[in-house]
């Protein structure tokens, strides 16, 4: 079987559950240069989503080529918890927010 790299799942935090997508790969812009991937994310049975950005690999800064796709739950979570903490309130409604995180979810 191939390890292929995820692309969405369901994690649970703080006793809910929510549900993650990769939106957008590592990826070359002419106005920010090199931009990382974006998560999106959203609790069950809510209205308010949030999206995570994460920073781009620094292996593209340095001009080295695309490398594998790293995400997992655990990434995930750290990221969803981060959300939580600089105050995302899924249960209210409004466009989705977005959160600057780290390549760890922090």
């Amino acid at each position: 079987m191939a390890n292929i790299p995820k692309l969405s799942g369901v994690v649970g935090v703080g006793g809910f559950q929510y549900e993650w997508e990769l939106r957008s790969e590592p990826h070359w812009s002419e106005f920010d240069g090199w931009r990382g991937m974006t998560v999106a994310l959203l609790r069950k049975h809510t209205q308010r989503g949030a999206l995570l950005e994460f920073p781009p690999p620094t292996r593209l800064l340095k001009g080295m080529q695309r490398g594998r796709l790293q995400i997992s739950d655990a990434i995930v979570s750290r990221g969803i918890q981060a959300a939580l903490d600089a105050g995302w309130e899924p249960e209210t409604r409004g466009k989705p927010m977005v959160f600057v995180v780290n390549a760890d979810g922090n």
